[in-house]
């Protein structure tokens, strides 16, 4: 898995696409957390949940229909009423990809047992045939070290830079149609 920062940075650079005047501050923290939120599922490491497991790491939470689900919950949540010149539709799917990003992501590293990118509906864990992030540790201490300087330059490279260039993009092109 891409570290958590790493993560976010799609979030991030999503964010332009979705700006309105009426568009809520909040929406983009929410799809920060929602983009990092699907490793959670680490938790279940620690309570005997196997890897494999569809409930495991990589398994559930980082499937397509949980993160429509999530951005769904989230959306009738954290938005619960319609407001003007705010479309919670919009929020949805900004919430969506956002989640949604997480397992794909997952899905270009070099390591781990693949994402169950479809469940519940198929268990298969799938990776991307072109995997050039590096997988990040689970544990800070050995994030701290050689391997994890590995894992910055490959997010630097793989994640970041491209998210950057999107974000821009999204954003000049946002300001080039207001003129």
């Amino acid at each position: 898995m891409p570290s958590l920062l790493a993560h976010v940075a799609p979030a991030l650079a999503l964010a332009p696409a979705f700006a309105t005047p009426a568009t809520p501050r909040r929406l983009y923290v929410l799809g920060a957390l929602c983009a990092a939120a699907p490793d959670l599922d680490v938790i279940g490491l620690a309570l005997g949940v196997p890897y494999e497991h569809w409930l495991g790491h990589r398994g559930l939470s980082h499937g397509v229909p949980f993160a429509a689900l999530a951005a769904a919950a989230v959306t009738v949540l954290a938005f619960p009423r319609a407001r003007p010149g705010f479309s919670r539709a919009r929020a949805w799917l900004f919430l969506f990809l956002a989640t949604a990003s997480h397992g794909l992501l997952d899905a270009c590293t070099n390591g781990g047992l693949g994402v169950a990118l479809l469940s519940p509906f198929d268990e298969r864990r799938f990776f991307f045939p072109f995997r050039p992030i590096v997988v990040s540790p689970l544990g800070i201490g050995a994030f701290l070290s050689a391997r994890g300087l590995a894992v910055v330059e490959s997010e630097l490279a793989w994640v970041w830079l491209p998210s950057a260039l999107l974000g821009f993009g999204l954003w000049l092109r946002k300001r080039r149609s207001q003129w």
